[in-house]
């Protein structure tokens, strides 16, 4: 049987481990409920996770965010115990999955921890509502409150995939794939890369020119940004292999005390698909949702090695030691690396 687990380079291996594991912890075959965010928080072991777009008649929707005929739904996966990073916790898998619906929340996409007991969800918007970032509480009754919804007075377009700096500043990718997908307007504002500063509430663009900007991440030490431009794809399913799939890196300088995007850089081309969300390991390790699972690039650009899921994987997260949640849309799986293998926004 072919391993799942593979090496295009001698520094993949420590990575790995030396019994890396590949399970499917969860199965939903009513509808792709395990697309994007994906946020462990790692109090109570759990994940939250949001669907890809389904098509439902109301009465089906069960208080999920609905527009156009398309829903998209929020839940909360309470997970089997951790891996010690050396081996496979016994199954079988007791998992919990919670349906929610917070109010306020509109067509959720992207999400990021934002503080020890919250949960930062982009939300998409709806023909009928604005969209922006919403901070939800991680436990019940999971109250939400706004954070950002618009560039001073212009809406943005779907608000995708989100990131918190340590000095507290949210970074976020705003594509127009809403509006090609028929859930929001036309366009009001470019495919551009934010930041909010929560502190003052001054809201800036920090990057453009991208086809489809996507997902985004800091290097460990915070001095590099990566964003993923997904334009190969568009919002009404559409494919070019001559459109970028793409991430691109760039420097965090700093001029007259405030932060700037310098020495825009192409990165690395996924070979697959898109290269989707993106996180960084502790060791500045590059790693993005594929079309043929999690591909893995050193800092400086080398493709390292992949975890094949057939089907691909368009988000995923870090656990503990060692432990990565690949959403794979009506499937959760857990991929258990070295223990040293640790996700840099977290680093446990």
């Amino acid at each position: 049987m072919t391993s799942p687990f593979v090496v295009y380079d001698e520094a993949a291996k420590p990575l790995f481990g030396s019994a890396p594991t590949l399970v499917m912890l969860f199965e939903h075959t009513d509808y792709p409920f395990a697309h994007e965010a994906g946020v462990f928080v790692a109090r109570d072991n759990t994940l939250f996770v949001t669907s890809n777009q389904y098509r439902a008649r109301p009465h089906e929707v069960a208080g999920a965010a609905y527009t156009s005929n398309k829903a998209i739904q929020i839940t909360k996966v309470q997970l089997p115990p951790a891996t010690n990073g050396d081996g496979e916790t016994a199954g079988p898998y007791r998992i919990q999955c919670e349906e929610i619906n917070p109010e306020g929340i509109e067509m959720a996409n992207g999400g990021v921890n934002y503080g020890e007991d919250a949960v930062l969800f982009c939300s998409q918007g709806t023909k009928e509502s604005v969209g922006g970032l919403v901070i939800m509480d991680a436990s019940p009754p999971y109250a939400t409150r706004p954070l950002v919804s618009s560039f001073y007075g212009r809406q943005f377009n779907s608000v995708n995939d989100v990131v918190v700096a340590r000095d507290g500043s949210v970074w976020f990718t705003d594509p127009n794939y809403g509006h090609e997908q028929g859930i929001r307007p036309h366009p009001c504002l470019p495919n551009q890369v934010y930041r909010f500063d929560p502190k003052t509430k001054n809201i800036r663009a920090m990057a453009d020119g991208f086809g489809r900007p996507n997902g985004i991440c800091f290097s460990p030490d915070e001095s590099t940004v990566y964003v993923t431009d997904t334009d190969w794809i568009h919002g009404d399913g559409t494919t070019d292999l001559s459109r970028a799939s793409t991430i691109y890196a760039f420097d965090l300088a700093i001029y007259h005390g405030q932060p700037f995007l310098t020495n825009r850089r192409l990165f690395a081309m996924a070979d697959t698909g898109i290269p989707d969300g993106i996180k960084c390991d502790v060791h500045g390790n590059v790693y993005s949702g594929c079309g043929d699972g999690i591909n893995i690039w050193s800092p400086g650009g080398v493709l390292l090695g992949k975890i094949l899921v057939a089907g691909g994987a368009a988000n995923f997260c870090f656990g503990r030691n060692g432990d990565i949640f690949i959403l794979n849309e009506h499937r959760l799986w857990r991929a258990t690396l070295a223990g040293s293998t640790k996700g840099a926004l977290l680093g446990i």
